[in-house]
């Protein structure tokens, strides 16, 4: 049964920082792709990091290059993202999704792009002093 279930969001001064988690159910692991999305009231979702099945590949938007990290944990089915150097920006609902499709890191991460994604449920993040 596919299931992402996303933890680790939470309130943040700015600066601080905060490591997110997805964890995948066997079956939802059997994808090609994965990524962190992340939405803001009022805007569109965006891509945030994406990751290969293999891990070999990754991709991150400008506005968190640098300053986050996906990672993943085979073993638990498990993929994180680290965020260090938060900003109030930073501040959205974050999400998890994989793809079936096999597409490049890229286009999992472009959002305008129409392939289909799997989502949790999403983790709120408030960066705020």
């Amino acid at each position: 049964q596919l299931q992402l279930v996303e933890s680790g969001g939470g309130l943040v001064q700015p600066g601080g920082s905060l490591r997110l988690s997805c964890a995948a159910s066997r079956f939802t692991s059997d994808y090609y792709a994965i990524g962190w999305f992340r939405q803001a009231p009022g805007k569109e979702r965006e891509g945030v990091s994406c990751m290969s099945k293999t891990g070999g590949n990754t991709n991150y938007a400008d506005s968190v290059k640098g300053r986050f990290t996906i990672s993943r944990d085979n073993a638990k089915n498990t993929v994180y993202l680290q965020m260090n150097s938060l900003k109030p920006e930073d501040t959205a609902v974050y999400y998890c999704a994989v793809s079936y499709v096999i597409t490049t890191v890229q286009t999992m991460c472009n959002m305008k792009t129409p392939i289909r994604r799997y989502w949790g449920q999403g983790t709120q993040v408030t960066v705020s002093s």
